[in-house]
């Protein structure tokens, strides 16, 4: 919606001395009955439980083997790129994060 910026500012003193009061009391019900109808049912299989079984459901997920300028750290076991590398303790590599 476009803006008139040199149109003259209406002030709340003017709002309220305009509205009437059947107005302002049809605009809360409209605001109350523009409201979403949302069915709970719906939006609650989206949720699992815990220890539902899960064994039926297959994950679609692509894995990316690790690159030449990534790590494994050795104390989380997160791969990280090598601009993480903190240092490495007795040969193994530790990212920043873990020493923090």
């Amino acid at each position: 919606m476009a803006t008139d910026y040199d149109a003259p500012r209406k002030t709340d003193e003017d709002d309220l001395s305009e509205d009437s009061l059947e107005e302002l009391k049809s605009r809360r019900v409209d605001k109350a009955s523009s409201g979403v109808d949302i069915d709970e049912t719906e939006q609650a299989e989206g949720f699992e439980l815990p220890g539902a079984d899960l064994s039926g459901e297959e994950l679609s997920v692509r894995v990316i083997p690790k690159q030449a300028d990534e790590f494994t750290c050795s104390r989380c076991f997160l791969v990280h790129h090598r601009s993480q590398l903190a240092k490495e303790i007795n040969g193994q590599p530790v990212c920043r994060e873990c020493l923090a």
